[in-house]
């Protein structure tokens, strides 16, 4: 059966198919063709067998990033006595949740084909307003107005890059390049030459310094598996409302499971005190809720809306795209919206962790966070990817610098390692997508 896509018939898989999905308004049912190949019939052992035919075909998704991961941690627990311990990490989890953020952030982008250079240095430049605006010794507005007005700036950043890449047709790389550049210039402006202000606001500080009260921290847990719980019970509900085969229940199960056993095991370790006789330091850290509701929401947006499969969609295949009706110059122009207001959260975090911003401030972060995307399994190519693939391999970049930083090893071999995990993980996507019957010319 054949009929002309359209936006209300066709529809992006997140890692990057894109189906047929059965509508009321046009009544296209799916083949079992199409059933099988989405993965949605058969039982638990049908399930793990389709996926590793799919990682046989180059479907890889996120697996390197978490075998390194697994890899990398055993290889640090054997070699440092202090990674293994409770204050260690929760120092990783901090200090990843900025680099997490900044990869989420450019996922948006990078989903496209795209690449945003100025991430980092929107970050920087946008922290700039905030804390001039905050200070007392300069405007001294209150830090929630400061911080507003730092998101608005954001927004207006990636409105701009917007326009000039989907309207005006400029190549991504040149328009945020020229910002990269520009922006550095704009800081000094800002910032004065040399010049450095504290935060000494104690809510912001409080973001990556501080901690959640333990019973907060299973409470979170908690929330986590009842959102996971109703979001799966609803995206079966909408299934079988639409005729469409769910996978296996017991597949859910299995993902609560494994999420209510790690978090637990998360929870517990963060519960017990890593501060010492003298001051008592113990629960969650507060930027790990922030972190993942941005990776709720924005998990949400790409795999549960119309503009998310849409998104997917234009980086499988631009042209066709447009053919199908989707609008692809407004798609692509919200992406840059979305990529440069996440970056602001990403250098919020950074600035809370630091403790101050200078004329440098977020210079040197964006292309770690465009690496911690590649790493977890995000296409350069675009089209193929997630949040959390993002996330994961943000984790697996801060496991290489806080491993090697607990070695005393010098900071010219984290680069070195670092750099060459993303070649790896570039070659990678590379392969898997000629063995998947793609190509590496853009489309």
């Amino acid at each position: 059966m054949s009929a002309t896509p359209t936006p209300e018939s066709t529809s992006a898989e997140p890692g990057g198919r894109v189906e047929r999905s059965v509508t009321e308004s046009t009544g296209i049912v799916p083949t079992a063709t199409d059933l099988i190949a989405s993965g949605v019939e058969g039982s638990v052992r049908d399930q793990a067998r389709g996926y590793l035919q799919r990682v046989r075909n180059g479907d890889m998704g996120a697996l390197p990033a978490i075998a390194g991961f697994v890899v990398l941690f055993v290889l640090f627990s054997l070699l440092s006595p202090y990674f293994l311990t409770e204050r260690n990490f929760a120092n990783l989890l901090t200090q990843a949740a900025t680099l997490v953020t900044l990869g989420m952030a450019l996922t948006f982008v990078i989903l496209l084909g795209e690449i945003d250079l100025s991430a980092g240095v929107t970050a920087g430049v946008t922290m700039a307003i905030f804390v001039v605006l905050a200070d007392p010794g300069t405007f001294a507005l209150p830090w929630p107005l400061a911080l507003a007005a730092a998101l608005l700036a954001g927004v207006a950043i990636g409105t701009f890059i917007g326009f000039f890449v989907s309207r005006v047709g400029i190549p991504s790389f040149v328009v945020t390049l020229g910002l990269f550049l520009g922006f550095q210039g704009l800081q000094l402006i800002i910032i004065g030459d040399g010049g450095l202000y504290r935060i000494q606001i104690p809510e912001i500080l409080a973001i990556q310094n501080g901690t959640m009260p333990v019973w907060a921290g299973w409470v979170l847990l908690g929330l986590v598996l009842v959102v996971s719980l109703l979001s799966s019970l609803l995206d079966r509900r909408r299934r079988a409302r639409a005729g469409v085969p769910n996978r296996t229940i017991a597949l859910m199960w299995i993902r609560l499971a494994a999420i209510a056993v790690v978090g637990g095991i998360i929870v517990a370790v963060l519960s017990v005190n890593r501060g010492g006789a003298f001051a008592a330091i113990e629960g969650v850290p507060i930027v790990v809720p922030f972190v993942l509701a941005i990776l709720f929401l924005g998990t949400f947006v790409l795999d549960r809306t119309k503009y998310g499969r849409w998104l997917y969609a234009i980086g499988g295949n631009a042209e066709a795209a447009r053919r199908s009706g989707i609008k692809v110059v407004n798609i692509r122009w919200i992406a840059f919206v979305i990529c440069s207001t996440l970056a602001v959260m990403a250098g919020l975090f950074s600035a809370s962790k630091v403790g101050s911003v200078d004329a440098a401030f977020g210079r040197d972060i964006v292309l770690s966070g465009v690496a911690a995307a590649v790493v977890g399994g995000v296409s350069l190519f675009g089209g193929r990817g997630r949040l959390a693939h993002a996330a994961v391999g943000a984790l697996v970049i801060s496991v290489i610098t806080n491993g090697l930083g607990l070695l005393n090893l010098p900071g010219g071999v984290n680069y070195l390692v670092t750099g060459g995990v993303l070649i790896l993980a570039a070659t990678v996507d590379a392969v898997s997508r000629l063995r998947a019957g793609g190509s590496l010319m853009r489309t």
